[in-house]
Parts: structure tokens; sequence; C-alpha cells
């Protein structure tokens, strides 16, 4: 008797995706971040009380922390809301980023950026196609 073996393939329900999707995306997001503190003079820059052209004050830091809170919550709320504001929420919030993320790239951007930008923007992409095809199911009336 010949017995052949198959992958199990197991089908993740659209919220998981989603939450896995908005988790990548934050690692990027954190790591382009970090990785421009090697970049010479930022450091300096920083210390002087200067990002970019922004003068580094309360505001600037909670507006950024407010910024960067969205994606955070984007987790969790993938998993938590129901269907359809979970639909509507991961759509806008996406195409929201989108222009965010390509605005990071203003001023001195190296490689690396350039390439996390492409990949933010591409996981972004993906929370937009999963959610805008969300699965439906068929309700009989009665």
């Amino acid at each position: 008797m010949n017995t052949q073996k198959k992958l199990e393939n197991i089908n993740v329900h659209v919220k998981l995706k989603l939450a896995m999707l908005w988790t990548s995306f934050m690692f990027l997001y954190i790591y382009v971040d970090y990785f421009a503190l090697y970049m010479p003079g930022k450091i300096d820059n920083i210390i002087k009380g200067k990002i970019f052209v922004f003068d580094i004050t309360q505001e600037f830091i909670f507006i950024a922390l407010a910024l960067a809170v969205i994606p955070i919550l984007m987790i969790y709320f993938s998993i938590a809301l129901p269907a359809r504001v979970n639909r509507l929420t991961n759509i806008s919030v996406a195409i929201i980023l989108i222009p965010y993320m390509l605005f990071n790239l203003a001023g001195e951007a190296w490689v690396h950026m350039y390439f996390a930008a492409a990949i933010e923007v591409a996981l972004l992409c993906l929370i937009i196609r999963y959610a805008w095809r969300w699965p439906e199911i068929e309700i009989s009336n009665p």
C-alpha cells in the first residue's frame, strides 16, 4: 500500500490576517525610525532639538505618538471589532496611512527608508485587499 502525505492547509480568518499584517507593518514602522538613528548627524540634531524641519516639543512628541498609536490599535481592532465596522475601519485607516508613509520620505531618505516604505505600502494595500474581499455568508429569510 502506497500512502501519500499532503501538507495541511489551515484557513486563517480574515481578522487574524489583518492583525498579522498590522503587526508586520508596526515592526517596519518602528525599525525604520530606529535605524534612522544610525544616520550621520541624526543624534546631533535630536540633541539640538530638531527632527527634519520640526522642533522637538511636547506637542511634536504627542502628535508623533498619536500617529503611531493608530496602527498599534489596529492590531487589536482587527480582531475585536465586528465585521462591518472592522472592514470599513481597516480600509479607511490603511488608505489614510499610505500618503503618511510616503511623506516620511521627505528630506534626507536613505535606501532602507525607500525599501521599508515600499513594503509598508504593500502591506497597507494587502490590508485594503483583505478587508475589501471580506468573506460574506448568505442569510436565508424565513
